[in-house]
């Protein structure tokens, strides 16, 4: 299995729905290293957006295209349907406007991609009920330096689409890596979604 796909699993999930050649905005990028996998599994062409100086740094170091861009100021930078996908991997919880950033995902993509922590995973629910925060591997910050400001759970997630008009075409739900059907709010640490315009 490819390294960034172990420490990753999500990435593998979202390369699985985006065909080859297709043209592809990672917003909140990081490093780039979704972006590198997407262009060497997927041969993809896109952007990536970053606020973080470092990263930028990062981002041409991996051979992205990257664009230095506050997320929360919006994507008016890009005209309508630019990309075939907009992807948020990571980087939903820790964004402000969440309804703006999703609408502006449709508006700028054909489609929308996020990734999220679940929040209702049992070991955060046990955390909390133990009266701490939770801190993992896909949480992995102290309630004091946490960049995290929105977290959900997958209900939670499910009915803000419902609630906006957002139609979710795919979703995988995992926990280290592997697949998790049963239970999936309970169980599952990772989720992601795949999206679309609704009616």
């Amino acid at each position: 299995m490819n390294t960034l796909t172990t420490e990753r699993p999500d990435f593998a999930a979202i390369a699985s729905w985006i065909p080859k050649g297709a043209t592809v905005l990672d917003l909140g990028c990081g490093d780039g290293s979704l972006l590198r996998y997407l262009k060497e599994t997927r041969a993809v062409r896109g952007y990536g957006v970053e606020i973080s100086d470092m990263d930028i740094v990062s981002c041409i170091a991996n051979g992205v295209n990257v664009i230095q861009n506050d997320l929360d100021a919006g994507l008016s930078d890009f005209e309508d349907n630019t990309f075939d996908f907009v992807i948020l991997s990571q980087t939903l919880q820790a964004t402000r406007y969440t309804e703006a950033l999703i609408q502006e995902m449709l508006r700028v993509g054909r489609e929308g991609i996020v990734s999220f922590p679940n929040f209702g995973y049992w070991k955060s629910r046990l955390n909390v009920m133990l009266g701490n925060m939770p801190v993992s591997n896909e949480l992995p910050y102290q309630w004091y330096d946490t960049p995290n400001v929105h977290l959900c759970t997958l209900h939670d997630f499910e009915s803000f689409c419902r609630k906006y008009c957002v139609s979710v075409t795919s979703r995988s739900v995992m926990t280290g890596g592997h697949e998790v059907n049963l239970l999936p709010n309970l169980l599952g640490s990772t989720a992601v979604y795949r999206f679309q315009r609704g009616v």
